[in-house]
């Protein structure tokens, strides 16, 4: 006899079409009505997806946001960052632990509360910030704690608590993509009264580079994906802002959503494409309703669906996946992975997207931001989007500002500003040092503070994080370290163990038990992670350490000891870790004792 939990799995099987690749959502489904998802309901799963069981328990195992085991009614994660901690997260976790009685990586014995570190969760200006389910609490203090956790119990619904609120915090609008006076829809309106030809050549004319930081040509990735051979062409938002300190794309998603649609819609358009999907990162939950009704909204108006703005054959409908905790899902082939509903693992290129990508597909994959810029270039023209920026990047520029700023927020500002100038608007006349482009971005010193942020100089995907006098920037680059650990997907050997192996080595120098062979070996160790990793992760994943040994080798050498020192570990710290491991001690140790 079928239970009545099975006969409900199979009934969202079958609400996604029996569609192996929609495996996450068919997941997160099931999680949402049990809380977790069971071995039994994971067999169930992959019967009525046509599925192995440990295919459905492999891609469940990458994600931090998916459970195979029951947690708590609320569970809490806190958000980890070095902001998050400048800004008294650390006392945060230890009055939730009190309030809760349960400490970290744990539930509490009633069942009511999971309590977790997270990664940054897209509040960088609002820290410290919390996840309860999928509200997102900001601006919490430790005196919040108690109250939080009664009202919880009282009312079992998050959304009621008085920290649950998003602000948008757009502090500087700029010319072109929060300009005022344009209707939603100009862009695809002005795009279908031209060739899919004139629209890409348009964008070219414009110097649009995209916007997640690696500057890639947009309009010859349309062009690429345009002229490839296919069943379908697809176009994909990469809505899953995870690099620390990033949340511009959360505030267009906010603000302006219509912008980002208007930009995918005219993609489709210029491709040929009849499908569209945005990745929404798993920490924006909260925004996957107001999204929902912009998108009926368009519908009704004639900008999605079919035979848009009234041109016959013109088809384009656009869906929405949510992500499940995973930062190497930024990374576009990985997306892409996640998206078939697989673990977010990063493909072998080549071939690339705009070759075979969704479904093995040809698939463009732009982020939010340049979706909205490619939207104003049709509405105005080329020539309105290059009057603003350098010569190699165009436009403006969306901006993330966090730390140690009177002003944090998003920041739409020209291509070419300087960090001089921009520290200066955000109200941070003290830096000690500035971190662009997030974890896999730079540190600058103030020596470098005249650099232009744009992609022949400073190139950053949005985020910047600002340091104040009394920081520590090596503490600062062991916290980053530590984060890639953690994000490590463990496909490739340089990532997985280089990663640690540079956090351990950076640990032994911070704690003044190394020497300048010690600096010479991490130095070696970080080059041979950045050349010989798979993907972009691994390869930026040693920017922390090398951009520190570059800006301040004088914090380095301070840590120091001569050559001759030897460092005095006694037997039992050797050990320790064996003795975590095995959860007992060694026979040398009951010896020793």
């Amino acid at each position: 006899m079928v239970s009545e939990e099975a006969a409900e799995i199979d009934r969202i099987v079958a609400e996604f079409g029996g569609d192996r690749s929609r495996l996450m959502d068919v997941v997160q489904t099931v999680q949402r009505r049990y809380g977790y998802v069971s071995y039994d309901a994971v067999r169930t799963i992959a019967a009525g997806l046509g599925m192995h069981a440990v295919e459905v328990e492999d891609m469940m195992s990458f994600y931090t946001f998916l459970n195979r085991s029951p947690r708590g009614r609320f569970h809490i994660r806190l958000s980890k960052t070095p902001v998050s901690l400048m800004k008294g997260a650390a006392d945060i976790e230890r009055a939730f632990s009190e309030a809760t009685g349960t400490a970290v990586g744990g539930t509490s014995a009633d069942n009511e509360f999971t309590l977790e570190w997270t990664s940054d969760i897209g509040m960088a200006d609002q820290e410290p910030a919390a996840l309860i389910n999928d509200t997102v609490l900001t601006g919490l203090s430790a005196a919040d704690a108690a109250a939080i956790v009664t009202t919880l119990r009282q009312h079992g619904d998050p959304s009621v608590l008085r920290n649950a609120k998003v602000e948008s915090s757009l502090i500087q609008a700029g010319p072109i993509i929060f300009r005022e006076g344009a209707k939603v829809g100009d862009g695809v309106r002005a795009a279908v009264a031209l060739s899919p030809e004139a629209v890409i050549k348009e964008i070219s004319k414009s110097k649009l580079r995209g916007r997640g930081g690696a500057g890639f040509p947009t309009a010859l990735k349309w062009r690429l994906c345009r002229e490839s051979m296919g069943d379908g062409h697809h176009v994909v938002c990469n809505a899953d802002e995870g690099e620390p300190g990033t949340f511009k794309d959360r505030v267009l998603l906010t603000v302006a959503p219509d912008l980002m649609f208007d930009g995918m819609t005219i993609a489709g358009y210029a491709l040929g494409a009849r499908h569209g999907l945005v990745y929404l990162r798993g920490e924006y939950a909260y925004l996957w309703e107001s999204l929902s009704r912009v998108l009926e909204n368009r519908r009704k108006l004639g900008l999605l669906g079919s035979n848009i703005c009234g041109l016959a054959d013109f088809d384009f409908e656009i869906r929405m996946q949510l992500g499940a905790g995973a930062y190497i899902c930024g990374e576009e082939s990985a997306l892409i992975e996640s998206l078939e509903g697989k673990r977010g693992a990063p493909r072998d290129r080549p071939p690339f997207p705009t070759e075979r990508g969704y479904l093995q597909q040809p698939t463009a994959v732009d982020n939010v931001e340049t979706f909205a810029c490619a939207a104003r270039i049709l509405e105005r023209g080329a020539e309105s989007f290059t009057r603003y920026g350098t010569h190699d990047s165009t436009g403006t520029k969306l901006l993330s500002v966090s730390g140690d700023c009177a002003d944090p927020g998003v920041y739409e500002v020209a291509f070419g500003i300087t960090l001089n100038e921009l520290l200066d608007q955000v109200g941070a006349p003290d830096a000690e040092f500035v971190q662009v482009g997030g974890p896999s971005g730079q540190c600058v010193a103030p020596k470098d503070f005249g650099r232009r942020i744009a992609f022949e100089d400073l190139a950053t995907g949005g985020s910047i994080m600002v340091f104040g006098p009394g920081r520590d920037v090596l503490d600062v680059a062991l916290q980053f370290t530590e984060f890639f650990v953690d994000e490590s997907c463990g496909w490739c050997t340089p990532c997985r163990v280089g990663t640690t192996l540079l956090k351990k080595e950076l640990e032994t120098i911070l704690a003044k038990r190394g020497t300048l062979a010690d600096v010479a070996s991490l130095e070696t160790l970080a080059n041979t992670v950045m050349r010989m990793s798979r993907c972009g992760l691994g390869q930026t994943a040693v920017n922390p350490i090398l951009s520190t040994m570059r800006n301040f080798p004088e914090l380095y050498e301070a840590k120091l000891q001569p050559e001759s020192f030897v460092a005095r570990v006694t037997l039992s710290d050797a050990l320790a870790e064996a003795t975590s491991i095995r959860g007992s001690k060694t026979t040398v140790e009951r010896e020793q004792a």
